[in-house]
């Protein structure tokens, strides 16, 4: 399996309360954990059994050393991601809540140069795999690049539209399956909300181009859509939600990786389900 995403350094700031506009607090605890959304996917692939190479970039800074130290000790293959010399690895601010909720605030970093040529120049040292995972959170012609390249070579595209943008058809076209959330569904279609069912929203999705959609629902599970059915796949119970970060990219990676064994959508989906459970009952992203 390929992943093709950001590495990033997580500064993370424990606060006793929301912040309101204008609001100066003092941080409880901080933090600095090994981050990035494709670097999180890549070690959940990979805790979930798969073998992954990572496609991404660092800076020459003792941030970026750690960042590939961790990737490498999780077991993902590191040999094609890049340092980037007088630049800083990506770092993302993130705040949580006693209620385990997030906002995170992105410095991106190297992960700029994770472009369309950077993509091309470093695919044919990749090892043979049968899945891409992707995301948005390096430059869109970078993706849109692995998604091309992915599709020549018969692999499996599958990319998480986070953080939400405006994307080009060829993108989307082929995509199996689209992973969005239900923010990121209503960006895509253009609505102020999705205000009717999840399942309404993976259907129309298929409109766009991908093969399958997959519409993450928080609490009430996901919806998945290929063809002509669209069907609700519940969530998994959890007593307590300690932090909410990462469970997306717990969810997708290990989504990818069941797909690589051949586990059909439902079943793929399904063990995502559980691995984003497992997720938000533990502090930072992996």
């Amino acid at each position: 399996m390929i992943v093709v995403g950001s590495i990033n350094e997580d500064v993370m700031l424990q606060l006793g309360r929301p912040v309101r506009p204008g609001e100066t607090v003092t941080a409880q605890r901080v933090e600095r954990r090994a981050g990035g959304k494709g670097a999180n996917q890549a070690v959940a692939a990979a805790a979930a059994g798969a073998e992954v190479a990572m496609l991404g970039a660092v800076g020459d800074d003792p941030a970026g050393t750690r960042m590939v130290e961790d990737l490498r000790r999780r077991g993902v293959n590191t040999e094609s991601v890049r340092t980037v010399p007088g630049v800083s690895t990506g770092t993302a601010y993130v705040t949580v809540t006693p209620d385990g909720e997030n906002t995170i605030v992105l410095d991106p970093g190297a992960n700029e140069f994770v472009d369309a040529a950077a993509v091309e120049a470093a695919w044919p040292a990749l090892p043979p795999a049968s899945v891409l995972l992707s995301l948005l959170e390096i430059p869109l012609a970078g993706v849109t690049m692995a998604v091309r390249l992915a599709a020549q070579t018969g692999m499996r595209p599958v990319v998480t539209l986070a953080p939400a943008q405006p994307v080009p058809g060829e993108l989307l076209c082929g995509l199996d399956p689209l992973l969005v959330n239900e923010h990121e569904a209503a960006f895509l279609l253009h609505a102020g909300g999705l205000g009717g069912h999840v399942l309404d929203a993976a259907r129309e999705l298929l409109r766009l181009g991908p093969k399958s959609a997959v519409v993450t629902a928080g609490a009430a599970g996901a919806a998945v859509a290929d063809g002509a059915t669209a069907r609700l796949l519940p969530a998994v119970p959890v007593a307590e939600v300690v932090d909410t970060t990462g469970a997306g990219d717990a969810f997708a990676g290990t989504l990818a990786a069941a797909l690589g064994r051949g586990a059909d959508l439902d079943t793929a989906v399904a063990a995502g389900l559980r691995a984003g459970a497992e997720a938000v009952q533990r502090i930072g992203a992996r």
